[in-house]
């Protein structure tokens, strides 16, 4: 168990987690773009329904789990608040894409403006918050564990694919001990 807790620490803690998601929400928007611009309108609806799924998870595990733990660590109230602001721009925009198809005027757009608003999160997130966290001492390890364990349940609950499940594989426990322990959690 013990190494189970220091692999944790490497690949599954909170900032590390959160990172790997905006790493590939990042890809997909870009892989948006050229869908878009190729003019490959299904494959490019069908990525960005994708594209909302995951962040609603991102968002729905900051919001329950990362943001509170980090706003009673830091003294930054004005960027967390800032931080919840720009979740629900986001959440008023992802609403309208689901609502839409690739057809309807300004589908497209409405992504893309998405992916700037994300980008600039992102880039507030790693350069503002996440140096804070850690300066604060955060249990990341233990952070991480439980935003894991609830992206998890809401994947399950969205029906979608667990790709980051590769990294729990890693975890000298495997899949089935982490998830055992993750539910006794949630």
């Amino acid at each position: 168990m013990p190494s189970k807790r220091a692999s944790s620490k490497k690949g599954n803690d909170a900032i590390s987690m959160l990172k790997a998601d905006h790493d590939k929400v990042k890809k997909m928007f870009k892989d948006f773009e050229r869908m878009h611009e190729a003019e490959e309108d299904q494959e490019a609806e069908q990525l960005a329904k994708q594209i909302c799924n995951e962040l609603t998870v991102h968002a729905t595990i900051e919001e329950e789990i990362f943001y509170p733990e980090v706003r009673g660590a830091i003294d930054d109230e004005d960027l967390m608040d800032e931080a919840e602001v720009e979740h629900a721009s986001a959440k008023e925009l992802i609403a309208q894409i689901e609502s839409m198809s690739s057809g309807d005027d300004k589908f497209a757009a409405k992504v893309m403006v998405l992916g700037e608003y994300i980008n600039h999160h992102v880039k507030e997130e790693q350069d503002e918050m996440f140096p804070q966290a850690k300066k604060a001492k955060v249990d990341l390890a233990e952070l991480g564990e439980r935003m894991l364990a609830r992206k998890q349940e809401l994947m399950s609950q969205m029906g979608m694919e667990q790709e980051e499940s590769d990294d729990e594989e890693t975890a000298e426990g495997g899949r089935q001990g982490q998830q055992r322990g993750s539910h006794a959690r949630t």
